[in-house]
């Protein structure tokens, strides 16, 4: 049942991984090339989406590692979990600190409501996003170390 649960967890948070990565690397590059209102309009939409699911994403991957961390606690690589685990609290105080107030004003704006220094706002977020997406990839990395 241990070996179902952090398999499970890993492939969570791996995906979770793979859309947040995909989002800075991917969709956000592309967006940002469209034509201004398109721009906006496109991250406003993807600010929505998103915003709809990464949260649940983040706790339920928290949860699965504060699961698998208990249920694992006499194994060699609790550690390991248990540091993943903080990489992923601290991925989820820094998306509440600091990314989902820039997200929740991104999300409403359109061409005719969005301030003067939306893409100054659009440009921090990314930035905050850039180090989420180094954080959940530490506590990736550290999962998969602790599958083996």
């Amino acid at each position: 049942m241990l070996n179902a649960l952090e398999v499970v967890t890993t492939v969570v948070v791996g995906v979770m991984v793979g859309v947040e990565f995909s989002v800075a690397f991917v969709i956000n590059p592309i967006l940002s090339a469209l034509p201004e209102d398109s721009s906006q309009l496109g991250h406003a939409h993807g600010g929505r989406m998103l915003g709809a699911v990464m949260p649940v994403w983040y706790i339920g991957s928290l949860a699965l590692v504060a699961i698998w961390a208990a249920a694992g606690r006499h194994h060699d690589s609790t550690g390991l979990v248990v540091t993943a685990g903080a990489l992923l609290l601290l991925s989820v105080i820094m998306s509440i600190l600091l990314l989902v107030p820039i997200n929740n004003r991104n999300k409403t704006w359109t061409p005719d409501n969005r301030p003067a220094d939306w893409k100054e706002q659009l440009n921090r977020w990314e930035r905050f996003h850039y180090v989420r997406v180094a954080v959940i990839i530490a506590a990736f990395a550290l999962l998969v170390t602790a599958l083996t």
